[in-house]
């Protein structure tokens, strides 16, 4: 874990999480979305082929600026990303983070078919979510799994094995995003299986309801411990934000 994690984590008081999912698009044009981007947002989202993940992708990014925007007080555009080196090797593709000041707040984002969730807190937070696999997915998966976990699934019917792998890997994939090292990190090391006792100590993980999509979908946060987390995300309230002005002007 990086300094700046070790100090969020214990010195700097620790109040909750919040989360936010967006399962439709904005009441208007991309052009608005595009505008609250940088160059390389963008220019990601030009590479989609298909509208429904453009249309996705500016949405989820739209989103995570305009919320990060609010809380800072700062126009969604101005905000700069980038990455704190990697907890696992040092590399620069650890957990992104907001290039401002040390009070910045962490964040997560996860997107996927038909769901995105946006994470906020005082301390490092992962969030994930996914869309249920398919049974050879899930085969393929096991052999990577802590003993205990590929144990609990091996003795789940196989028609709840989907589901109950797709809740095991999102609290698995947020404590990495946490953590800061993603799934450069063996999935065999850490214990985030159906059981508490035996999880990583000084972490809290938890599921997430995904509303109308809880049969489809799974999704978890990831806090360390002492920081409250919700038990479901609320809804992206896109009229809120439609008072932030397009490019070329400011907050007032």
């Amino acid at each position: 874990m990086t300094a700046r994690a070790d100090m969020a984590a214990t010195d700097r008081p620790v109040r909750e999480a919040r989360v936010w999912v967006v399962r439709r698009e904005p009441p208007w044009g991309e052009e608005r979305s595009l505008s609250l981007l940088d160059a390389g947002e963008r220019a990601k989202a030009d590479s989609f082929t298909r509208r429904r993940d453009r249309s996705m992708y500016l949405a989820a990014h739209a989103g995570l600026r305009l919320v990060l925007g609010e809380r800072l007080g700062l126009h969604p555009r101005d905000l700069r990303f980038g990455r704190d080196p990697c907890a696992h090797c040092g590399g620069e593709h650890g957990r992104p983070v907001l290039l401002g000041g040390p009070d910045d707040p962490h964040f997560s984002l996860s997107h996927c078919a038909g769901i995105t969730l946006v994470a906020v807190a005082d301390a490092p937070v992962g969030v994930d979510a996914e869309p249920l696999p398919g049974r050879r997915t899930v085969e393929l998966c096991l052999a990577r799994l802590h003993p205990r976990e590929r144990g609990e699934l091996l003795r789940t019917p196989w028609a709840e094995r989907p589901l109950r792998f797709c809740r095991l890997w999102t609290r698995k994939e947020a404590y990495l995003k946490a953590l800061g090292t993603g799934l450069s990190r063996g999935l065999d090391r850490d214990y985030l299986g159906d059981g508490e006792a035996g999880r990583p100590a000084g972490w809290t993980v938890a599921q997430l309801s995904c509303g109308p999509q809880d049969s489809t979908h799974a999704a978890a946060l990831a806090v360390p411990a002492g920081v409250r987390v919700p038990v479901e995300p609320c809804e992206l309230n896109w009229s809120a934000y439609g008072h932030v002005p397009r490019r070329g002007t400011s907050l007032g």
